[in-house]
């Protein structure tokens, strides 16, 4: 009987064994071996830590690369929203003060209903009905101010909250607001969303355990030469391939839906650079409703005229007092433009654009990652090339045929038995979990929320132009409409206020004066 001296390496310690013939193995081909049944399972317990090594060292690798990519997104998402309103209250509160802080609860839940937004999405608040509530409360504080002549009883600020709409008093701003802000929004908390979820699918789908067929499978490639005494020989490449497609068959059947996503994920980054920029809106956020007030301001004449025929005349205020000094403060002030190139620092020290460009080389380098990780694997010093590596039998050419990746190609696998009609549960479900991913992206990248459906105007979401004034029909004439039936109010019968115009004729000059006032005391950004 031939006997060889050996020394292997199992679980971390080395062992001397003697090589023997007629050794009755399971896994390695059997006659002259230096391996003992025994030592064939410790040495299967190895190999199931080798081929999860690498699958786990890449796997890490994307998880944390994604990680950080989210972070950074996240962080400066909500750092712009903190940057926005800290701007806009600093700019009001040094220009205005108390005036402003009487009212800075409109504007500071304005921005706590952005931020519940942007974390929760439409669950939590309805975008649309949160900036028709805005502009309607907006409205109704800067109508009592332009008209403080007069009483307004909460029935009557009702009418005319109902009709904010047609009445148009900031021109067309909250209209290209709410729809500049729906998709900048909606595509920001999606992406984000699509970023925190690539890790999470990444660590669920990475640590499915290999099945038993799998291990005896690599065991035989990496072990079974160490037992034939042949240490250096390593495995030929299509062995290796076939064996690592077999073991990751379940992970390649996710490669369809992951690469769908991440090319969902791309379209969505192209809507951040361009039409749907979170950045160019939150910017000059304040200057837009800034230009809003102007349009107010501008026009508060006719929209008063318009309520007051529409809704009816309010009553006169009794504790109304003229005085000089109102009627000489008159706001002559224009608001300044918003410049591009003029903008605030950036949020967590990066920009929108150099976040972007980042976050897309990085989605286009994960495409096929889970179709590639066998040849990931089965590459560098982990096989011999050529004839000369071991073919699972011997130190010889593999002659097999290499297999196609996923499931239902491992039918006709030489080297390992996978049961091609029980797909792995998790990553079945992680396979949904994309998909309805990708759908969300996908509805994002047109603007929409879900089932929400928004303006689909093609406007930028940039600077652009914001409106002034009111050009809708009702305000080019003197007739007031009102499709939904108004809440009657009775006229207050007063010897000195008849007219149903009063304090639009008779008054307009103290008017116009408590106008000027009024916004003066409201509008930021004056030249």
């Amino acid at each position: 009987m031939f006997m060889l001296l050996f020394t292997l390496m199992v679980n971390g310690s080395h062992c001397t064994v003697w090589c023997v013939t007629g050794a009755s193995l399971k896994v390695c081909p059997q006659g002259f071996s230096c391996c003992t049944v025994e030592m064939e399972d410790k040495l299967s317990q190895e190999s199931h830590a080798e081929i999860k090594a690498p699958v786990y060292r890449l796997s890490t690798s994307l998880q944390s690369t994604f990680k950080q990519r989210h972070d950074h997104f996240d962080k400066f998402f909500r750092e712009l929203l903190k940057n926005s309103e800290v701007s806009l209250h600093n700019m009001f509160l040094r220009t205005y003060g108390m005036m402003y802080m009487e009212n800075a609860e409109l504007f500071k839940d304005f921005f706590v209903s952005l931020t519940r937004y942007y974390t929760s999405g439409s669950s939590a608040v309805n975008l649309s009905s949160m900036l028709s509530d805005f502009w309607a409360d907006l409205l109704e504080r800067m109508f009592r101010l332009v008209n403080v002549q007069f009483e307004f009883s909460d029935t009557y600020m009702e009418c005319v909250s109902r009709h904010t709409d047609q009445l148009q008093p900031f021109g067309d701003v909250p209209r290209k607001l709410r729809i500049q802000i729906t998709r900048a929004f909606v595509a920001a908390r999606t992406f984000v969303r699509g970023l925190s979820l690539m890790p999470d699918v990444v660590n669920k789908v990475s640590t499915v355990s290999a099945s038993p067929s799998c291990v005896r499978a690599a065991m035989k490639m990496l072990y079974c030469p160490y037992c034939s005494g042949q240490v250096a020989l390593k495995p030929c490449q299509n062995y290796c391939l076939n064996v690592m497609r077999g073991c990751l068959a379940n992970q390649a059947d996710l490669d369809t839906e992951w690469n769908n996503f991440l090319d969902a994920m791309l379209g969505l980054a192209e809507r951040l650079e361009g039409p749907f920029n979170f950045e160019s809106v939150m910017d000059p956020i304040d200057v837009k409703i800034s230009e809003a007030i102007m349009n107010m301001q501008e026009n508060s004449m006719q929209v008063s005229q318009k309520v007051f025929q529409g809704c009816g005349t309010p009553k006169p205020n009794a504790a109304y007092r003229s005085t000089r000094s109102v009627r000489e403060t008159g706001f002559t002030g224009r608001f300044r433009p918003y410049s591009p190139e003029a903008r605030p620092t950036t949020a967590a020290g990066t920009s929108l654009d150099r976040l972007t460009v980042e976050v897309k080389k990085k989605l286009k380098h994960a495409k096929k990652f889970w179709s590639t990780l066998p040849e990931t694997v089965c590459a560098g010093e982990r096989i011999a090339p050529g004839d000369e590596c071991w073919n699972g039998t011997a130190k010889s050419r593999y002659q097999s045929d290499v297999i196609g990746n996923g499931l239902a190609n491992q039918v006709s696998n030489p080297d390992v038995e996978v049961d091609i009609t029980k797909p792995d549960v998790v990553i079945r479900s992680q396979i949904a979990v994309l998909k309805d991913m990708t759908s969300r992206l996908k509805a994002a990248h047109s603007g929409n929320d879900n089932e929400i459906s928004f303006d689909t105007d093609e406007e930028p979401s940039g600077d652009g132009e914001s409106g002034s004034g009111c050009d809708s029909p009702s305000c080019s004439g003197d007739d007031i409409y009102f499709s939904t039936p108004l809440i009657p109010v009775t006229p207050q019968a007063n010897p000195v206020h008849r007219n149903t115009s009063v304090g639009v004729s008779s008054q307009g000059s103290m008017a116009l004066a408590l106008c000027g006032l009024a916004l003066a005391l409201l509008v930021p950004h004056l030249r």
